[in-house]
């Protein structure tokens, strides 16, 4: 098996279990990570279909990134932003199996352990894809087109969108439903944790990734 293959391989393996911390972060019930709380919190509003509703917001992030780089007309990103866009129909798709799939608890502890699985699942499944420098996660596209626009690091980038997103989840929920959704305590330890376990994944596993990637790139 050649290289190309398996950083194709983990790449894949790793959206899956991208897709399942994320959505075992909303059966946790405790709070869902900033970048999906926009569409969780308008789902529970409208009772529109989740995963749906976050393929919209990604093709609005996808969006954004193309009209970054046509500002500086840099072809190939958005060649790569344009596949972002089937990525994310797949994706979301996953969202809705494992919405149907995973049941929700009312017990504290069980929720507890739910939101340390999906930080776990969500820090490996990102690290992972990630890592292969593939096609990106809308998610993760939009924070590092913006980066590069107003040419800040990527973590500072990283933390100011997600703040952003808490707060139009905050004006959505108070506005149309006079209540807090989809942000809590698990909001803030999924922003805390999840860096954490992307952080430990590639220090576990820098040599095989760099070897992985590097290899291919020489070929």
């Amino acid at each position: 098996m050649n290289n190309k293959t398996k950083r194709i391989i983990v790449y894949i393996v790793g959206l899956f279990i991208l897709a399942l911390g994320l959505t075992l972060n909303t059966k946790a019930s405790l709070g869902v990570s900033p970048i999906i709380s926009v569409p969780y919190s308008i789902s529970q509003i409208t009772g529109l279909n989740f995963g749906d509703l976050t393929f919209i917001e990604y093709a609005l992030f996808v969006f954004v990134e193309i009209m970054i780089h046509l500002s500086k007309k840099n072809k190939k990103k958005i060649v790569a932003d344009l596949l972002q866009l089937p990525l994310s129909l797949v994706f979301t798709r996953l969202l809705n199996i494992f919405s149907a799939c995973i049941p929700t608890s009312s017990n504290f502890l069980v929720q507890l352990l739910i939101l340390v699985l999906a930080i776990i699942c969500t820090g490996i499944g990102a690290a992972m894809s990630l890592s292969m420098q593939l096609v990106p996660n809308p998610g993760d596209g939009i924070v590092q087109a913006l980066a590069g626009k107003f040419n800040k690091s990527v973590g500072l980038t990283k933390n100011m969108f997600d703040c952003l997103s808490v707060c139009i989840t905050l004006c959505i929920s108070f506005i149309f439903a006079h209540t807090i959704l989809g942000i809590g305590i698990g909001t803030v330890i999924a922003v805390l944790g999840v860096g954490r376990v992307i952080a430990l994944f590639h220090h576990m596993f820098e040599s095989q990734i760099i070897e992985l990637v590097q290899e291919e790139k020489e070929l």
